[in-house]
């Protein structure tokens, strides 16, 4: 028996690891003054790696949310809409963390008049 499949994993392992994966994000709060001590350049780094953060996060809620769960998994679509709510929380978390961001950079760093 060949047990290497060269095809993509089911839907319903990669639900199951975007679970998993996402109990790694779960309470972590934005500390606003955490930025005050960055420089502009570490405040546009960080900016582009929320963003960053963003862009893949919805991406992959809406992988999730197209996943077809079949009818005979029971529980399927509850850890579908489970998966998604998840990846919509971490996004706004993420959200929160850019406006921090935002907000530090506007108080710190002059604007460019090029």
């Amino acid at each position: 028996m060949n047990l290497n499949s060269t095809t993509a994993l089911p839907p319903v392992l990669m639900i199951a690891l975007f679970l998993v994966a996402g109990c790694s994000s779960i309470s972590r709060s934005v500390d606003p003054a955490k930025y005050d001590s960055m420089t502009c350049a570490k405040l546009n780094s960080a900016l582009g790696a929320v963003a960053r953060d963003i862009s893949q996060t919805a991406i992959t809620r809406g992988k999730v949310a197209n996943t077809s769960v079949p009818r005979w998994l029971l529980g399927g679509s509850r850890v579908k809409t489970a998966v998604a709510s998840r990846e919509t929380a971490r996004i706004d978390r993420l959200k929160q963390q850019q406006e921090a961001i935002v907000g530090a950079r506007a108080r710190k760093c002059p604007r460019s008049t090029d």
